[in-house]
């Protein structure tokens, strides 16, 4: 975190060492320039509101509000579990993806991002080793970093006595593998299910804890479906309540984000622990807004999830197409089955955080660069771009502008001698 420099009392010097792992967010703070006129934004993995179905949400307030006693439980503290009704709701979803579990099983978070944030202050000592893909995501990085973990990367070819030795090297042990296994934010990646499988086997044979992150699961546009890590644990255990699968899960990329309402599915022991976690942090989530999710979950999550992936397929398909069209020689991308994401390779020595500063500037075009999605050893070479908010026209004329600009940066590269790595 960088020392303020805004005027005040000095207090930056009296704050915790944990709070000099706090970093800004890159693409929080991209979000600040999309009210800029014109600007075609490929940063934020935002849902599109047109896609909120804003009746059925006025409807389910009015109706929390419609008799006295529903409107004063409504607006009343709650548990720190959440509504039951919500609660219900949702593992009755899990156990239609084949994780068997009940409302004991289920504690409703401010969003996924508070899943995360309380499962790293449980979970997570200075010093302790959490396994993640390369990239992840940024938002579970910011979570974990205040707690002081190190990173050791999962790879296909890197086993669990590899992992243990290294931890070990550095007076570790493995406590964590953190996982978006459905269409991964940053990459759009899937993992396959003999890859889903071998992480179950790994926290196995490490005795850590396994945390799936699913936040984008529901936004399938082709490819098999696959049972959630959790599934394949539990199947494994025994039971939930034996395995070793926290699932974070949020209604922010289908029905609403700003409602913040997530929750964590595992075993109720843990359960019972992060809801202890939860009061620490806020009590519980809002009363009204569990209220009326639930109702509109109830109501019409099938149909806004169908008619999300409805329109989501088409801009992915979209932006996939006009990078084919449009992509100089040396730029590669993922082609996900779902989710918001394509995750692009630039050129090497085409940097990413250049490259944005001028997109902005010369071509209006917003993105994320991809170095802050890498725990250790970034790429520089790498961006982030969503297809979430942008039609196909819009896609088409951005992704030619942006295109263009590497295809200059390349050019300029070439120009200096030994600027371009080997």
């Amino acid at each position: 975190m960088q020392p303020s420099t805004l005027p005040g009392s000095g207090l930056s010097d009296l704050c915790a060492q944990r709070a000099s792992r706090m970093a800004a967010s890159e693409i929080r703070e991209l979000l600040k320039i999309l009210e800029r006129p014109g600007l075609i934004s490929f940063a934020g993995g935002i849902p599109d509101p047109a896609l909120f179905d804003v009746e059925a949400f006025r409807t389910a307030y009015a109706g929390a509000l419609a008799r006295p006693e529903a409107a004063a439980a409504a607006l009343q503290y709650s548990t720190s579990e959440g509504y039951l009704p919500l609660r219900r709701w949702i593992a009755a979803h899990m156990a239609r993806s084949g994780v068997d579990c009940t409302p004991d099983n289920i504690l409703i978070t401010s969003g996924s991002q508070q899943a995360i944030e309380l499962i790293g202050k449980l979970f997570i000592d200075e010093g302790d080793t959490l396994l993640t893909a390369a990239p992840t995501y940024l938002g579970a990085l910011q979570a974990f970093a205040p707690n002081g973990p190190r990173y050791d990367t999962l790879g296909d070819n890197v086993t669990a006595a590899v992992h243990r030795a290294r931890a070990e090297a550095a007076g570790s042990r493995v406590k964590l593998i953190y996982l978006v296994p459905d269409f991964a934010n940053p990459s759009g990646d899937t993992l396959s299910l003999a890859g889903r499988a071998r992480i179950v086997d790994m926290a196995a044979e490490l005795g850590c804890l396994i945390v799936e992150d699913g936040a984008y699961t529901a936004l399938r546009y082709g490819g098999e479906e696959l049972p959630p890590i959790a599934a394949l644990d539990a199947r494994r255990a025994g039971s939930v309540d034996a395995g070793r699968t926290l699932y974070c899960g949020t209604f922010s990329k289908t029905l609403s984000p700003a409602l913040r309402v997530g929750w964590i599915c595992g075993p109720r022991e843990t359960m019972q622990r992060l809801t202890l976690a939860k009061q620490a942090a806020d009590l519980h989530s809002a009363t009204i807004n569990q209220v009326a999710m639930h109702a509109v979950a109830e109501a019409c999550y099938d149909d806004r999830v169908a008619a999300a992936r409805q329109q989501y397929r088409i801009r992915r398909d979209a932006m996939l197409a006009a990078l084919d069209r449009h992509a100089p020689p040396g730029m590669d991308w993922t082609r996900p089955d779902g989710g918001l994401f394509v995750w692009v390779t630039l050129p090497p020595g085409v940097d990413g955080r250049r490259l944005l500063k001028r997109a902005i500037e010369e071509a209006n075009i917003a993105f994320v660069p991809g170095r802050a999605f890498f725990a250790e050893e970034p790429q520089d070479n790498t961006l982030r771009l969503s297809f979430s908010l942008a039609d196909p026209a819009r896609i088409e004329t951005g992704m030619e502008r942006l295109c263009d600009l590497i295809r200059s940066e390349v050019a300029a590269l070439r120009a200096v001698p030994d600027a371009v790595p080997a």
